[in-house]
């Protein structure tokens, strides 16, 4: 069953953010520098867009991207830990404040407009959902009761780490596999699965 608009009173979207120029180093051998920035900053507009309704924070060490987040209306988080499962908890732990669920996204999910799609509002305060990359091997988007103690194992092989995690605090798992929010864009091989249409413009 999918969320109706009083329940995404009661969540929060955490989206970590690098700064735009250190985006995307491994598109190097097929887009310039500026290009990659481009990139970088369209996509995460558009999932700050896909997130509209929801208190979104995002979190980041860039002034550049902070400032770019405050002029989008989203919450600033300042990371303060190291890497990306830092800054993804560093984000839970502002925004789960008094709210029933955390949604957890990529910034660089080319269709991100489906986001908040699964969001189950029957199970999302005791479930953790989790929209795995196409290779099923990370996690794209991923749904947490507030609260729940979970700790994040992004990198290589989170799919089965959070399902691992979700299992070590007791909680049941809900794959969900989804053809345009299993895109992201980490490599040449990611950027070919998109229409030539799309890349048209800044990113080509």
């Amino acid at each position: 069953m999918a969320t109706n608009p009083s329940s995404l009173q009661r969540g929060a979207v955490v989206l970590p953010i690098k700064g735009f120029s250190d985006a995307k180093g491994r598109l190097e051998p097929v887009l310039s520098a500026e290009n990659r920035a481009s990139l970088a900053a369209f996509t995460a507009g558009g999932v700050l867009e896909a997130a509209e309704g929801v208190e979104t924070f995002v979190v980041c060490d860039n002034d550049e991207v902070a400032q770019w987040a405050r002029e989008r209306g989203a919450m600033v988080v300042r990371q303060h830990k190291a890497g990306l499962n830092g800054a993804v908890a560093n984000g839970v732990d502002t925004a789960q404040y008094k709210r029933d669920w955390v949604l957890i996204a990529h910034s660089d999910l080319p269709f991100p407009e489906a986001l908040l799609t699964v969001i189950d509002r029957e199970l999302v305060t005791t479930t953790v959902t989790i929209v795995p990359d196409r290779h099923s091997d990370g996690t794209n988007v991923l749904v947490i009761p507030a609260g729940c103690g979970f700790t994040f194992h992004y990198g290589p092989g989170s799919f089965a780490a959070h399902q691992e995690e979700a299992a070590r605090i007791g909680l049941p798992v809900r794959v969900v596999r989804h053809e345009q929010l299993g895109l992201d864009i980490d490599t040449p091989e990611d950027l070919a699965q998109l229409p030539a249409s799309w890349l048209e413009g800044d990113f080509s």
